[in-house]
Formats: C-alpha cells, sequence, structure tokens
C-alpha cells in the first residue's frame, strides 16, 4: 500500500505543480510579475482546495518562511523541511521527498520545492520595486523573499487519512 500511498500523493503534487505553474505563466504573461502576485494569491489556494475534495488527502503548500500566512508549516512539514536544509534536491537532481504511515492514523507525503530561476521574480534578492509594492499590498508580513536558484522554497504537504486513502487506491486503474 505504502507505494501505492506515495504514487498517489506523487500524482497530486506533480498537477498542483503543473495547473499552478500554467496560472503563473499566464498571469505573467498577461498582467505582468506584480499582476501574478494576486493570481498566486488566489490561485494556489483554489487549486489546493479542488485537489483536496477530488481526491479526499488534504493537499497544501507549505514554507519555513511564507508569503501566505495559511501555509505555516506544521511541526511534522517544518522537521522534514529542516532536514531537507539547503539541499531540496537529491543525488538525482530531483526534488526530495519524504512520506511516513501511521502518524496519527495517516499517510504523509511531501515532495521539495527548489526556488527555479523564475520564482526569484518574486521570491529573489532583486525584486522590481512595483512586484515588491504589490507583495507588500498582498502580504504585509511577507517572509518569503531573498532565495537563490536552487533553494528550498517549500514543499507540497499530502495528507490521507487511512479511509480517504484506501479509497483512492481501490479507485486506481491497476
Amino acid at each position: 500500500m505504502t507505494a501505492q500511498a506515495e504514487a498517489r500523493s506523487g500524482a497530486l503534487a506533480d498537477r498542483f505543480q503543473k495547473q499552478l505553474l500554467g496560472a503563473l505563466t499566464a498571469a505573467i504573461e498577461s498582467k505582468g510579475p506584480a499582476g501574478a502576485v494576486n493570481v498566486c494569491a488566489t490561485a494556489a489556494p483554489e487549486l489546493a482546495e479542488q485537489l483536496s475534495k477530488e481526491s479526499g488527502a488534504t493537499v497544501r503548500r507549505t514554507a519555513l518562511r511564507t508569503r501566505n500566512p495559511a501555509a505555516q508549516a506544521d511541526a511534522t512539514e517544518q522537521r522534514v523541511m529542516d532536514l531537507w536544509g539547503a539541499a531540496p534536491l537529491d543525488g538525482n537532481g530531483r526534488p526530495r521527498r519524504w512520506s511516513s504511515s501511521g502518524e496519527a492514523g495517516e499517510y504523509r507525503y511531501m515532495r521539495a520545492i527548489p526556488t527555479a530561476p523564475m520564482c526569484l521574480t518574486c521570491h529573489g534578492d532583486a525584486i522590481a520595486p512595483d512586484v515588491l509594492a504589490a507583495i507588500k499590498a498582498r502580504y504585509p508580513q511577507d517572509q518569503a523573499t531573498g532565495f537563490r536558484p536552487g533553494e528550498l522554497r517549500g514543499a507540497f504537504s499530502i495528507r490521507w487519512d487511512e479511509a480517504a486513502l484506501a479509497r483512492a487506491i481501490a479507485k486506481s486503474p491497476q
């Protein structure tokens, strides 16, 4: 069951990442980086909610240095991201993954989000004044700037209770 749980969780993280990247890319192209701040603020939680409803899992993004206070890491997420430190990629250059079953009757999965060059527009050191103003207006207590390429930006976090996970696996094509 653990391999199936990891596969289902990884697929959710893939969908979340792909859909969010698509929404951000479209927003940057049509509204510029400052306009994308609001799109990211609304699109990411909506995508997480949609994927959670569809799957039965709790799907979200989290970080050690958050922009959105609702993305604050819980104790387990913080511990895992602390272990990954400044090396969010494994020896093969893929984002690190972590999973655990049995913790409070849950299966948990996390996958690192390394800082990509595109992320630096809003999360790097040299943020354009209009983008910085949009960030400060939307997130007055922002902590998510000053990143460098390849650093751990955050993580996709997926939690399943045993019943939801069993239903999701039973629905999976064999």
